[in-house]
């Protein structure tokens, strides 16, 4: 029916256009990661709705969130962020409150997808991907792993052949989870463990990389690594010997999410792009092309089985990954985050 409806709009933007009245369209700025979404999801978009859509890229969470909080989040429609930040984004008051009935696509989505804790009943945010972080390995090089430690106490052989993930929230995790402590942890005495532990890493890396990691594994230069699950995919679709796992002292949850902005001056066209977005076809596009999981339940029942045999992590469960803690807004207590950050990486 939505389909039907919006091809109908097509026709009558064309009509009206032909009539030389005014266009029925709007401008809307989209922000996301390069490469997050299908390369001809916004003209398509734009075609289907006679809106006029244009993206714009944002290399990390944090570049995207100082512009919103500079601007107050104008200038700006619909953007992509991790789950801590749209929580940020909610608590500051920049966050459009959903009117679910402009999202009827949001009935796609697997019932744990609406009971994630940063955003019950995602009243803020719509869940665009979500997964696990563990450790990517070369299994015909090196041991499988069984535990962080296993990375950040390297044995001698695996030493120097090691990265870590460089995104604050992602490194602390790991000593976080090692140390049997939360992924929210802000206790001062724990956290400056956490430290020590990651300081004492540090000195047994190849290198800190979030984006070239699973290069290095397939070329041999790195036989462990610190990996999102999606991005371990990438290193297996080349090197089938290159296996991805879950350490015994567990995950984060990761959550990227799809977030209107309060000050939107073109909301009707932002609830179409989100609503466009969770159409099971256009958000199964994710799952088969970045290999990462979609909380879309219509979406992942037509992907193949063979997708989900050549990566097996794609086939994990929701409710599995549901018992993994999320990262959340840790309020002020980010700033002793980037300080201990700051504090690992310039050590000796």
């Amino acid at each position: 029916m939505t389909k039907i409806t919006l091809r109908a709009g097509v026709c009558l933007v064309a009509v009206v256009a032909a009539l030389g009245a005014p266009a029925l369209a709007e401008p809307l700025n989209v922000s996301n990661w390069d490469g997050y979404m299908a390369p001809d999801a916004i003209d398509n978009f734009n075609a289907d709705t006679g809106n006029q859509a244009e993206l714009v890229l944002h290399a990390t969470n944090e570049e995207i969130m100082g512009k919103l909080i500079a601007s107050k989040g104008v200038g700006y429609d619909v953007v992509f962020v991790s789950s801590p930040f749209a929580e940020v984004l909610h608590n500051l008051g920049l966050a459009e409150e959903l009117d679910h009935a402009k999202i009827p696509n949001a009935a796609n989505l697997y019932a744990e997808a609406n009971a994630l804790p940063h955003d019950p009943g995602n009243m803020f945010s719509m869940p665009y991907a979500w997964g696990t972080t563990g450790l990517c390995y070369r299994s015909d090089l090196v041991d499988a792993p069984t535990s962080w430690n296993d990375l950040l106490k390297p044995t001698a052989d695996v030493a120097g052949k090691t990265t870590m993930l460089a995104t604050d929230r992602w490194l602390l995790a790991a000593g976080q989870l090692a140390l049997g402590y939360s992924v929210n942890e802000t206790d001062p005495a724990k956290m400056a463990e956490v430290r020590d532990l990651l300081i004492e890493a540090k000195g047994t890396l190849l290198a800190y990389d979030d984006t070239t990691f699973y290069a290095k594994l397939v070329s041999g230069e790195a036989e462990l690594v610190h990996a999102w699950d999606g991005w371990c995919n990438y290193g297996i679709g080349e090197n089938a010997d290159i296996k991805y796992m879950i350490p015994k002292e567990g995950s984060d949850l990761w959550v990227d999410t799809m977030v209107i902005l309060k000050a939107s001056e073109h909301k009707e066209a932002a609830y179409a792009f989100v609503n466009y977005i969770l159409d099971a076809d256009n958000h199964r596009w994710a799952a088969e092309n970045i290999l990462y999981k979609v909380p879309n339940e219509a979406a992942m029942s037509g992907v193949s089985a063979d997708l989900i045999t050549a990566y097996p992590n794609m086939g994990m469960k929701p409710a599995d990954m549901m018992g993994f803690e999320q990262l959340r807004d840790v309020g002020a207590a980010q700033r002793d985050y980037s300080r201990l950050v700051s504090e690992i990486k310039a050590a000796n």
